[in-house]
C-alpha cells in the first residue's frame, strides 16, 4: 500500500453515504444520506464534515478509496443505459433461456428473472468459433457494418458484444468493436473476451450486457466525482474497491463498471477478515446490515471466500440460481433486501411481508419526517426500543415516533388487529428470520456448522439486530468493532491494490503442455501485474495462481491453488495430487480411472496484505462493572414483551467493562442491542464481545 499518511474511505449506500478518514491510524467518522440525483453531493459533505472534525483542510488528504452499491442498484433496479447485444448467430436467446435448470424443482408457477434486454434488443451476426478458437464461419464486415447502422438509427448509448467461444479466439469481437466505433463514435462498446473470457456463453454473455447497461451511467458519475473533488481542492489520486476484494484504478473501474457490483460489501468483508486476524479467529460469519441490504459472508482462516460467478439479486428465497449471474472474481457472499428501510406490507395470506422494496434515503422510513408513509424496519427498530428518538445519528437528526407508530398502524397493524408495538414486534421477527435464513442457506451451499461460527457485525443496522440473530442461528460469540456503523469505508483503508485476470484454456491432464502453460500464467500475470502497476508504479507486488479442475464430464470446477515454483514449472503429476487432495476434502474420496481436466486458468496480483498485530483478550476474570448513563424501555423479542433496560455510552466504556443484557450500547453512527439472554465486555481494542450468560 502507499505510505500516505491521511487516507479516507467513501462508501455509498442505499441510505446512508459513510466517509472515514484516517491520520496516522486515528479514524474519524461521518454518515450523511445518500443523494441519488447527484451521489457526489453526499460525499462532498462528508468529506466537509470529517474534515472539519479532524482540524484540517480537504486538499491535505493523499488517498481516497471509494466504494459503491450504485452498480449494484442499477441492475437490480433497471436503470442502466439504452443497451444493444451483438452475438452469434443461433445464440441470440441465451441470456433468456439461462442454463435450463429449474432453481425449485417442483414449483410449477416458477417465474424466471426477466434478461436486462429485451428481445428486440439482442442483434446477431453470422461467425462461428469453434471451443478451440478455430475459425469454422469467418465474420464479414459487411455484415456488422449493417447492424452498425441498425444501432445507429436506434440511438443506443452502449453496446455489449458477445460471441461463442470469443475466449479462445477474440478476433471477431476486437473487429465488430472496431466497426462501432468507427460507425458509432459516441457509444461505449464492451466486449466479452475482455470482460469476462471464460466458457459458458449464459454467464459471459449475461456479464458483458450488464458491464455494457452500467458503464455511461458508472463513467458519468465516476467523472463528476473527480471533477467535485477538484473543486474542492483535492487533487489526490481515486482509487475503487472492487468486488474481489482489492483496489483498482479509476479508469480500470470507469471501463469494468462490473467489476464495482459488489464493492461496498466486498469492504465490509475485508473489514471483517482484519478483525478476525486481530483475535485469531477462523471460523467467522461476516454480518453487513445497512439501510437497504444485509449482506453475510462467510470468512473462514481470516479470508473471504471467492468465487467466479455471482448472483445480484435472487428473486426466490435466496436460492442459488434465481439471480442474474455475473462471471467476475468476487468475494462470496449472500445479499438481501433487508435493511433499516426496507418497507413492510401484509400479503394476500395476511403475512407481513419485508423488503426488497426500501425508502431509501428518499423519502426515507416514516420516522425520518421526510414524506415516508410506509412502515419500515427503522420504525420498529424505534417503537421497540432499540433506537433512541432524540439522539439518532450522534442528535444530527430527529426522529418522529408518532409517524412511526402511525406508519405501522395503518400498514400492518389495522390490517392484522393489532397495535404498533406488536406490529413492530411483528416486523421485526420476520425481517430477522428473512437474514437468519438467508445465512443457513449460505452455510448449507457451503457446507458449513454455523455453530461453530463467531459473528462480526457492522453497518448502521446490523448492531441493534445482530444480537437476535445469534439467538436464532445458534452463535455463541458476537463482535461489534470500534466504527462498526462505517465498516465498510474502513474496510477500504485495509484492502491491498489486486486485480485479478483469468482465461478459459481447456486442457486434459492426459493431454499435459508444459510449455503453453507457463506462456499462458506469464501472459496473466502481465495482464493482472499492469493493472496493479496503474495503481502503484512501485509497490511490491505477489501473484496468486490459481486453476479450475474437474473430472471428464463433470458439470462444473473446483479451485485448485498453485504456488508460483507450481505454476511457472508445471508438472501433471503435481496437479493431479493437488486436485485430489482438494476434491477429496470437498466429497470425500477421488474417482480412480478418470481423466481430469483444467477449464480455467487464473492469476491474482496484489500488494502485500497489511501487517495485523493480534490483540490480548480480555478475560473473564478481570471484568469491572460499566458505568449506566440512564435506562429505557427495550422490547426483548426471545421473551416476547418489553423489559427495563441499561443504557450506556460506548466511548465511556473502558476495557474490561461488562455489561448484562438486556441493555443498549449507544454510538454516533449506531446502537448495539445486547438481549436478555446474553452479556457484552469490552476488549482492549475497543470490541464489543458479546457471549451468552448474564
Amino acid at each position: 500500500m502507499a505510505n500516505s499518511s491521511i487516507r479516507m474511505g467513501v462508501d455509498i449506500g442505499g441510505t446512508f453515504t459513510d466517509v472515514v478518514l484516517e491520520i496516522d491510524g486515528a479514524q474519524t467518522s461521518a454518515k450523511v444520506l445518500t443523494t441519488y440525483a447527484a451521489p457526489e453531493n453526499a460525499i462532498i459533505d462528508g468529506i466537509g464534515q470529517v474534515c472539519t472534525k479532524a482540524g484540517i483542510q480537504p486538499g491535505e488528504v493523499d488517498q481516497i478509496i471509494h466504494g459503491t452499491t450504485l452498480a449494484t442498484n442499477a441492475l437490480i433496479e433497471r436503470r442502466g443505459a439504452k443497451t444493444a447485444l451483438i452475438t452469434t448467430k443461433g445464440f441470440r436467446d441465451v441470456i433468456e433461456m439461462r442454463t435450463e435448470s429449474r432453481f425449485e424443482q417442483y414449483d410449477l408457477n416458477l417465474n424466471l428473472p426477466e434478461p436486462l434486454l429485451p428481445r428486440y434488443r439482442r442483434y446477431s451476426v453470422e461467425e462461428r468459433v469453434d471451443a478451440s478458437g478455430n475459425v469454422l464461419i469467418a465474420l464479414d464486415r459487411k455484415e456488422v457494418e449493417k447492424v452498425a447502422d441498425q444501432l445507429a438509427e436506434a440511438g443506443y448509448v452502449s453496446v455489449a458484444v458477445g460471441l461463442i467461444h470469443s475466449y479462445a479466439n477474440d478476433t471477431h469481437e476486437k473487429m465488430i468493436r472496431e466497426v462501432l466505433q468507427q460507425k458509432l463514435p459516441n457509444a461505449m462498446v464492451s466486449i466479452s473476451c475482455e470482460v469476462s473470457p471464460q466458457m459458458r456463453e449464459y454467464e459471459r454473455f449475461n456479464t458483458v450486457v450488464a458491464n455494457a447497461y452500467i458503464k455511461p451511467l458508472m463513467k458519468s458519475y465516476l467523472g463528476r466525482l473527480e471533477g467535485r473533488l477538484r473543486d474542492e481542492g483535492i487533487s489526490c489520486n481515486i482509487f475503487l474497491m472492487h468486488s474481489g476484494g482489492g483496489i483498482i484504478s479509476l479508469e480500470s473501474a470507469a471501463e469494468f463498471p462490473v467489476r464495482l457490483v459488489e464493492s461496498g460489501p466486498a469492504g465490509g468483508a475485508v473489514f471483517a477478515a482484519h478483525i478476525a486476524a486481530r483475535y485469531g479467529l477462523d471460523k467467522v460469519l461476516s454480518f453487513d446490515m445497512g439501510g437497504t441490504t444485509a449482506k453475510i459472508c462467510l470468512i473462514k482462516n481470516q479470508t473471504p471466500k471467492t468465487s467466479r460467478v455471482f448472483e445480484v439479486a435472487r428473486t426466490y428465497r435466496f436460492k442459488k440460481g434465481s439471480g442474474m449471474p455475473i462471471s467476475i472474481p468476487v468475494i462470496d457472499m449472500v445479499e438481501i433486501g433487508a435493511g433499516g428501510g426496507s418497507l413492510a406490507h401484509v400479503d394476500s395470506l395476511r403475512q407481513i411481508r419485508v423488503g426488497p422494496e426500501s425508502a431509501g434515503s428518499e423519502p426515507g422510513p416514516a420516522c425520518y419526517g421526510r414524506g415516508g408513509e410506509n412502515p419500515a424496519v427503522t420504525d420498529a427498530d424505534l417503537i421497540l426500543g432499540r433506537l433512541d428518538a432524540d439522539n439518532f445519528a450522534g442528535g444530527t437528526m430527529q426522529l418522529s415516533m408518532d409517524s412511526s407508530s402511525e406508519a405501522l398502524e395503518s400498514g400492518l397493524g389495522n390490517i392484522l388487529g393489532m397495535d404498533a408495538q406488536t406490529a413492530a414486534f411483528g416486523l421485526a421477527e420476520v425481517v430477522d428470520e428473512n437474514m437468519a435464513n438467508a445465512a443457513r442457506v449460505h452455510a448449507v451451499e457451503n457446507g458449513e456448522d454455523l455453530s461453530e461460527y463467531t459473528m462480526i457485525a457492522f453497518g448502521g443496522a446490523a448492531p441493534l439486530h445482530a444480537g437476535r440473530l445469534c439467538e436464532k442461528l445458534g452463535v455463541d460469540r458476537l463482535l461489534v468493532p470500534p466504527g462498526a456503523g462505517v465498516g465498510s469505508a474502513i474496510g477500504f483503508l485495509r484492502a491491498p491494490f489486486s486485480f485479478e485476470a483469468n482465461r478459459s484454456v481447456y486442457m486434459k491432464l492426459s493431454d499435459f503442455d508444459a510449455a503453453k502453460i507457463v506462456s499462458l500464467l506469464k501472459d496473466l500475470q502481465s495482464e493482472s501485474t499492469g493493472f496493479v502497476r496503474n495503481c502503484d508504479a512501485k509497490a511490491e507486488i505477489l501473484c496468486d495462481f490459481k486453476v479450475y479442475m474437474r473430472y471428464t464430464g463433470q458439470g462444473w470446477e473446483i479451485p485448485i491453488t498453485l504456488s508460483q515454483t507450481q505454476a511457472l514449472n508445471p508438472d501433471a503429476d503435481t496437479f493431479l495430487h493437488l486436485f485430489e487432495e482438494d476434491y477429496t476434502k470437498l466429497f470425500g474420496r477421488p474417482v480412480a480411472g478418470m481423466d481430469v481436466e483444467i477449464t480455467v486458468w487464473a492469476v491474482n496480483a496484489t500488494t502485500p496484505p497489511i501487517p495485523v498485530k493480534p490483540i490480548s483478550q480480555t478475560a473473564d476474570s478481570d471484568a469491572s462493572p460499566v458505568e449506566i448513563e440512564s435506562t429505557r424501555q427495550l422490547f426483548d423479542p426471545a421473551l416476547g414483551k418489553p423489559c427495563r433496560a441499561n443504557v450506556v455510552l460506548r466511548d465511556r466504556m473502558h476495557s474490561g467493562n461488562q455489561l448484562s443484557g438486556p441493555a443498549v450500547i449507544t454510538e454516533d453512527e449506531t446502537t448495539i442491542v445486547i438481549p436478555s439472554s446474553r452479556r457484552a465486555i469490552r476488549q482492549t481494542d475497543g470490541c464489543i464481545d458479546m457471549s451468552i450468560g448474564n
